[in-house]
């Protein structure tokens, strides 16, 4: 009698083991019926979905409203789990730690015992009001792949910790952690990073570009919600005033996309509706909403940025105009070439290559959605015939700017053409030269020549016509390297980037400014690195043809 209560009692304190050392877990453990039964319980308690191998523990506290698990993963006896918590594969939580509120953690996660998670916050600014009846706020945590978490630390609402990071034992972490770091102390600091150290000459632009894409990936969705007015956008535009234009709609969708969520810029079905309505069926152009025409459509600068800006929001979400560009389209030979050579390229280059930009743009939408674009074959033909062999560009340096106009001209023309339907240009070796020599005599652009513009333009058509030479490869990867390290430090938490220095925060300077850094980061082979990919007007692959 007595062997058989010695028995039971040992068999008791196995089976209470598992709540405190829930890795010594086995197959039978998994797939004994009363484990199999508590999962089934929490499918409808807990709203959990659980993948093959889950583990939890018999005196595991879970009470969410949404829980996954993926495979292998485990929950020990004593933590306690409510909100909304996302776990990836291979995650293990043990005895007495706590995730609240909104988590998601990725694969192969250890969490220590008495860890907090924390994915909420209290509200507390107005003094009027008991800090209890205050409503709660829940920016959501999020723990990358391959983290270590040790015991006593707390996590709290809003951070992200990058992947293959340590936190240390009582650590409190309150701002994001950088991929690889060690790091701990109160309030939490990277100590040291678990890298070799990186004789790399881009070393200084991969750790900015780190930072950035933290408060970035971090940011993006509270910046688009600060320039939001009801249904409408109101930004700084280039000009550093804050206006209402299509522009800054498009931005927003265009943001959303790079960081691959084109449904939180608004209603898709809504959005795709407002957008193809704005067209006008007879031109196919897309004037500025509520502003009168004053000049022939095609003549409006509006009206043909709005072509890019609004072709590309509407494809960010799956959709296309609705009409072709009879503006492009219906010309015949003589009437394109003689709008090409009525530009003003001796003066104002840049408003030549804008205009050949949504010339091309109208021929890119009439071939991939009508069958048509033939008036490409006299495009490239008349561009071809035209390229000044010297410096590997259209139009002529001014007096008082030098080569600007004509290497801002450069990348729209090219942006549109070549690079949209991945032909090669005719002399990218002059080319880079030239973007080179105008980068130098602007001593890399600083003050009111520090914009947006003149960042892409430089990095854009050094990025295009590396793809066909290797000339003066690392000059270019210097630039990349100086326009990185300047630009992005001039992030502003929930604002966003600046169109110029010394401008407010902006849609525009946001959406540009990622866009420029994803193109520099690729320049140096690191845009891997990043959260975001532009999918929209600077997107850089090509959308008709190959590249050679």
């Amino acid at each position: 009698m007595q062997d058989a209560e010695d028995d039971a009692g040992l068999a008791e304190l196995y089976r209470r083991r598992l709540n405190i050392l829930t890795w010594e877990r086995s197959a039978a453990d998994i797939d004994d019926p009363a484990h199999q039964a508590r999962l089934r319980r929490l499918e409808i308690y807990a709203g959990a979905m659980f993948g093959p191998g889950v583990y939890v523990a018999e005196q595991a506290e879970v009470h969410t409203s949404r829980l996954t698990m993926g495979r292998a993963s485990w929950i020990a006896g004593h933590a306690i789990v409510r909100g909304e918590i996302d776990l990836g594969e291979n995650v293990s939580v043990n005895p007495y730690a706590c995730l609240s509120g909104k988590v998601r953690i990725g694969n192969g996660v250890r969490i220590a015992s008495h860890v907090s998670i924390v994915g909420f916050n209290h509200g507390f600014d107005d003094l009027d009001t008991p800090i209890f009846r205050q409503p709660l706020t829940s920016k959501g945590i999020e723990i990358e792949n391959d983290v270590w978490i040790g015991a006593n630390a707390v996590i709290l609402d809003g951070v992200r910790i990058g992947r293959g990071s340590v936190i240390a034992a009582g650590a409190v972490v309150t701002q994001d952690i950088p991929a690889f770091s060690i790091a701990g102390g109160v309030p939490a600091r990277v100590l040291k990073s678990r890298k070799p150290a990186n004789p790399s000459p881009y070393a200084a632009a991969e750790q900015a570009l780190a930072e950035l894409d933290a408060a970035a990936k971090r940011d993006w969705l509270d910046v688009i919600a600060h320039y939001k007015s009801g249904e409408i956008f109101t930004s700084p535009d280039a000009s550093g005033k804050p206006v209402t234009t299509l522009r800054h709609l498009c931005d927003v969708i265009e943001i959303a996309s790079a960081f691959d969520d084109p449904d939180a810029a608004g209603d898709r079905i809504k959005l795709i509706a407002y957008l193809q309505s704005l067209q006008d069926a007879k031109t196919g152009l897309f004037p500025e909403p509520g502003r009168p025409v004053e000049e022939a459509l095609r003549a409006d600068a509006a009206a043909l940025y709005n072509l890019l800006a609004v072709t590309y929001a509407l494809e960010c979400l799956g959709s296309a105009p609705i009409h072709q560009l009879h503006a492009v389209e219906e010309l015949g030979s003589h009437e394109l070439v003689t709008w090409l050579e009525e530009l003003p390229w001796q003066s104002r280059a840049w408003h030549c290559g804008a205009t050949v930009d949504a010339i091309a743009t109208g021929l890119y939408v009439n071939r991939r959605y009508f069958g048509g674009g033939g008036n490409r074959h006299v495009l490239f033909g008349w561009l071809g015939e035209n390229c000044d062999t010297a410096t590997g560009f259209w139009g002529k340096a001014t007096e008082r700017q030098g080569l600007l106009q004509p290497v801002n001209g450069f990348y729209r023309l090219t942006r549109g053409a070549y690079a949209q339907f991945g032909l090669p240009l005719p002399y990218p070796e002059q080319a880079i030269n030239s973007v080179i020599r105008n980068y130098r005599d602007y001593q890399g652009f600083s003050g009111e020549s520090f914009t947006a513009c003149n960042l892409l333009d430089t990095v854009h058509p050094l990025l295009l016509c590396l793809e066909q030479t290797g000339h003066r490869r690392e000059e270019a990867k210097t630039i990349a390297t100086e326009i990185i390290l300047k630009l992005s430090p001039l992030w502003q938490r929930g604002r966003g980037l600046p169109f110029a220095e010394g401008h407010e925060p902006g849609l525009q300077g946001t959406e540009m400014g990622l866009s420029l850094l994803w193109l520099a980061a690729k320049l140096l082979g690191l845009e891997e690195s990043l959260s975001f990919t532009p999918k929209g007007t600077h997107r850089f692959s090509a959308a008709l043809g190959n590249r050679t």
